[in-house]
């Protein structure tokens, strides 16, 4: 199938906007470019995108070093306090402020679920008596410091796992949603279609019961047909009357339906030309079904879904056990009572603490969250492999439609135009008297009823289409993968 490139539909929608007077000729092509660049769900499906590479983002960001800086700009306290004395402990009143700055730099370690920190900061505290004011400073030129939990479930280890596979999952999503609005715009196209067929069958029907009414009505003066056959041909003119106007109301709903989904907020009259130019191509099941399992976002989401009901196992064998952290910080410090010496000959600084947490009696309620956890597991395991079955069925079916559906269409346009010239020959017998009324209405009804069945048959090949195209990720027509180029969509 042809595809008009995105200069040429926006071209043709300003140059068909010009004039109020002329009619827009849209191929089913034409309907497909303008819905995929403007309708509402091809812009929230790039919307969705976007929100999901910003997701992305962030993780990705959240492994980068990061700088905080943190001030006390002052911390003014007075009040009375207990303090140590060689006596003893006494009361006393105190009144002081203190100001402090610091810089941090912090890396995550995602691997063992750590983090690295340096440190550097200054602190100022003025002491007030009754007769002056004491002021000390402490700097603290660098500290470098590790905290690592031992035992504790790590969740950037399964961030790393399972974050590129969701990111991977909304770019299969994107393309799908929007082989989703191929397929919608195709449902309106032909809705639309069928109705101005419709429209055009009732008022050529109309035309010719009005003729033969007329005619029927000279006949029956004359004496050459009963009464019955001209109340028939009354009733069938009646019926046509009616028909026209229902087919109008269809028309114009489908017409609201077909521009409100591709936003075409103009009045000029709409003339649908249906598909003409189809490449007649087989798909091979086999294909389609590896090309699905490679490229789709629920053949992607169903690893993604048996890694996190792992990752929930892990968590449960993890949490409530025994745990242990390791902190560990080295760093350089100096106090003074002058700004200019708290950076002289700074002293270093050690501290190493390792803390354990043992659970003695919890009631299995640690072996309860796991044996959940396992449970759950094997539940979304089971879950995930029937539904792979399905899929792969699913697959297999809409190929054998795909297949089959061209033949269809041939058959069903062959079936039209006999049945066109079937009543073209029975309304030329009846002008002359050969059959009766019932046979001609028995024509109109066969030659109406193929018209439908040919475009529903297009209508069916077309959305076979699209729907092999939005499970499989892949152009058969082509025999290539459907690729899109993100950057446009930030």
């Amino acid at each position: 199938m042809r595809q008009l490139n995105l200069l040429a539909v926006i071209f043709f929608i300003i140059t068909s906007a010009s004039s109020q007077e002329d009619i827009r000729k849209l191929t089913l092509d034409d309907a497909v470019k303008i819905a995929r660049l403007q309708s509402p769900e091809a812009l929230m499906a790039k919307h969705r995108f976007r929100a999901s590479y910003w997701e992305y983002r962030s993780y990705r960001a959240s492994y980068l070093p990061s700088l905080e800086l943190d001030g006390t700009l002052p911390n003014f306290n007075r009040s009375i306090q207990r303090i140590s004395v060689p006596e003893g402990e006494l009361l006393s009143e105190r009144q002081y402020a203190e100001y402090s700055v610091n810089a941090y730099i912090r890396q995550r370690i995602g691997f063992t679920g750590g983090q690295l920190f340096l440190r550097s900061g200054l602190e100022r505290l003025d002491n007030f008596t009754d007769s002056s004011t004491i002021t000390q400073y402490l700097s603290t030129p660098i500290n470098i410091g590790y905290s690592q939990p031992i035992f504790k479930f790590n969740p950037f280890k399964w961030e790393k796992k399972l974050e590129p596979m969701k990111y991977e999952e909304a770019k299969k999503k994107y393309i799908e949603e929007m082989e989703q609005v191929s397929l919608t715009a195709t449902n309106y196209f032909f809705n639309l279609f069928l109705a101005q067929i419709r429209q055009k069958i009732a008022l050529v029907n109309l035309a010719n019961y009005d003729t033969l009414y007329k005619i029927a009505r000279g006949r029956f003066n004359l004496g050459k047909i009963a009464e019955n056959d001209l109340l028939q041909l009354e009733l069938q003119f009646l019926r046509a009357n009616a028909a026209v106007d229902d087919v109008r109301l269809d028309v114009e709903n489908r017409l609201f339906q077909f521009k409100s989904f591709l936003r075409i907020k103009d009045d000029i009259p709409i003339e649908i030309i249906p598909p003409s130019d189809m490449n007649p191509f087989k798909v091979e099941a086999s294909k389609a079904i590896a090309e699905a399992r490679s490229n789709n976002s629920d053949a992607l989401a169903f690893v993604r879904r048996l890694l996190e009901a792992e990752r929930e196992v892990n968590r449960a064998k993890m949490d409530g056990r025994f745990d242990a952290e390791l902190y560990a910080v080295y760093g350089l410090m100096q106090s003074s009572i002058e700004f200019d010496q708290a950076y002289t000959n700074p002293l270093d600084q050690q501290q190493l603490s390792v803390g354990i947490k043992l659970p003695v009696l919890d009631w299995g309620v640690a072996k309860g969250k796991i044996k959940m956890a396992e449970s759950n597991q094997e539940l979304v395991r089971t879950s995930v492999e029937q539904e792979q079955i399905d899929f792969d069925q699913e697959i297999f079916l809409k190929v054998a439609r795909f297949n089959m559906q061209y033949n269809q269409v041939k058959i069903a346009a062959k079936a039209d135009t006999v049945a066109q010239k079937g009543y073209d020959i029975t309304k030329a017998r009846y002008m002359i008297g050969r059959i009766s009324i019932t046979d001609l209405n028995i024509a109109q009804t066969e030659t109406d009823n193929s018209k439908s069945s040919y475009i529903n048959a297009l209508r069916t090949y077309w959305v076979n289409y699209y729907e092999i195209r939005q499970l499989t990720l892949y152009d058969f027509e082509r025999k290539m993968l459907i690729m899109v180029d993100y950057r446009e969509l930030l």
